[in-house]
């Protein structure tokens, strides 16, 4: 596939089967990402590619955050959110989370390294397409807890940049594209 093609027809799969892609196949994917381009080298990006049970590792931080916002905190009531959260880690047979530790280095910023990591993402998902795979980047307040961060040994300064479900997509299901600007609304031209 072209990347011109594939930046086109790129979509966000959010239906996807129960059929694992095989490890070399991830590999791939996060070959692509750490390609991205990033300021100073400092390739800020972490990759924890959760598969079968490990992904019950999201969804604890998932239900414990789930059960944090409770109203009610009933037993019930707590159950069930946190059975939320483990089914919501397993929406996909493969969950790559996504995380930035900025340099210590005084030169960086860590705009920049949330640039970087958005990009290796981004790299991450027109692979998987160009694959044959389909992947959704997913974030939401979640990602931006204490509870979320811990759990995946994010320090203080570092974030999680989010979710990469990926998997086979379900047969008959298109992905619509979404209405974009045109270049003409978002492009100012000055030549002189």
């Amino acid at each position: 596939m072209e990347t011109i093609e594939a930046i086109h027809s790129r979509r966000s799969v959010r239906k996807v089967t129960d059929r694992v892609p095989p490890k070399e196949t991830i590999i791939q994917l996060l070959d692509a990402a750490r390609r991205a381009p990033n300021h100073f080298n400092t390739q800020p990006w972490h990759f924890t590619v959760l598969i079968g049970e490990g992904r019950n590792k999201l969804g604890d931080a998932y239900g414990k955050i789930n059960q944090q916002v409770l109203e009610s905190r009933d037993k019930e009531s707590l159950d069930e959110a946190y059975k939320k959260g483990l089914a919501k880690a397993k929406r996909s047979p493969v969950v790559i989370v996504v995380t930035v530790e900025p340099a210590d280095n005084p030169k960086v910023k860590m705009v920049e390294e949330i640039a970087a990591t958005a990009c290796a993402i981004e790299n991450l998902l027109l692979a998987a397409h160009a694959l044959g795979i389909g992947a959704m980047w997913r974030t939401g307040d979640p990602a931006y807890t204490d509870t979320m961060k811990q759990s995946f040994g994010v320090s203080e300064k570092g974030l999680v940049m989010g979710y990469i479900y990926v998997g086979y997509p379900q047969e008959g299901i298109e992905a619509k594209a979404p209405v974009r600007k045109s270049v003409e609304e978002i492009t100012t031209w000055v030549s002189e």
